[in-house]
């Protein structure tokens, strides 16, 4: 039987939000079977902690923010993104402010996090969601898609005028049956330009942003020490996002995803737009582990 997963011990963490400029305190903490990925705002006692869910995402702007009964987490997607890397279906977020911390714009310190909790099988059968038909959302000339494939796997172009971003960088195809998440994704930082950052602090965003947490590009070029993890470390990051943001249905998908331009706010609405349709996909488990797809055998071994 392909197994659901948790964390073996809780595990703490401090940083800073990117868009609040607040100091952050973060703690993950094992699950139940069947519970999902909880959120909870610890600084609110009064509040619920609840489930995460698409219908969920009601802020896009530069990230992937809940709200629910007026309880707002923003900034998800790097540590939902981390949370589908290593397979864990189960697992309860705490944290202090209205964000994650944004740590170094990546993904590869909430994998350290998940390394040091370790991750443990539970005795139930992993859930996950298989696309049956294509489900596509366009807006302008950016689109997003899903379609039926026997694995996962994501495909992504950017389109950046811009020379710090190579045209033969800006295109990347990844399928997660000979692709390790840990080394080929976690790593890669969000990015921004440095002429839009006072803009983004006018409109109340950014505030934590420094080039410890992100990507900083000018008019000509990366401002970093060091420069770009990868080559085609904008697109990889894109694909981060992607991740984490369809892990946001709560199960891994069975699919391809491929998108152009994509952002947030329409990853999200093409979960949306999947679930509005349920002859689009079904739930599916796997009783023998040789049934489940290639893709999903990748994931870091349990009991780490």
């Amino acid at each position: 039987m392909f197994q659901q997963r948790t964390l073996k011990t809780t595990v703490r963490a401090v940083g800073v939000g990117l868009h609040s400029g607040e100091r952050v305190t973060l703690v993950l903490k094992p699950a139940p079977i069947d519970s999902g990925i909880v959120f909870h705002r610890a600084d609110m006692p009064d509040s619920a902690p609840f489930r995460v869910g698409p219908s969920l995402v009601n802020d896009t702007r530069l990230s992937s923010t809940l709200i629910k009964d007026g309880v707002r987490v923003g900034t998800i997607e790097h540590l939902m993104s981390a949370f589908a890397g290593f397979g864990v279906d189960n697992v309860v977020v705490e944290v202090d402010a209205p964000e994650m911390p944004i740590m170094d714009g990546s993904a590869a310190p909430f994998i350290y996090l998940l390394q040091s909790a370790g991750v443990v099988d539970q005795a139930a059968p992993k859930r996950f969601v298989r696309v049956k038909k294509p489900v596509e959302v366009v807006e302008g000339d950016k689109w997003v898609k899903l379609e039926p494939h026997d694995g996962y796997k994501v495909s992504l172009k950017i389109d950046f005028q811009h020379p710090a971003f190579k045209k033969s960088a800006q295109t990347i195809t990844l399928d997660f049956a000979n692709t390790n998440y840990v080394s080929e994704i976690a790593r890669a930082r969000t990015f921004g330009f440095i002429q839009e950052v006072e803009m983004l602090r006018t409109n109340g965003l950014a505030r934590g942003g420094s080039m410890d947490s992100v990507v900083v590009i000018d008019e000509y070029r990366v401002l970093n020490d060091g420069g770009l993890r990868f080559e085609d470390e904008f697109v990889r990051h894109k694909v981060l996002d992607a991740i984490g943001d369809l892990y946001i249905l709560g199960h891994p998908l069975i699919a391809a995803f491929s998108g152009y331009k994509s952002g947030h706010a329409m990853n999200n609405k093409l979960l949306r737009a999947l679930l509005d349709d349920p002859d689009s996909y079904e739930f599916v488990s796997f009783e023998r582990d040789e049934d489940v797809p290639s893709s999903f055998h990748a994931l870091p071994p349990a009991g780490i």
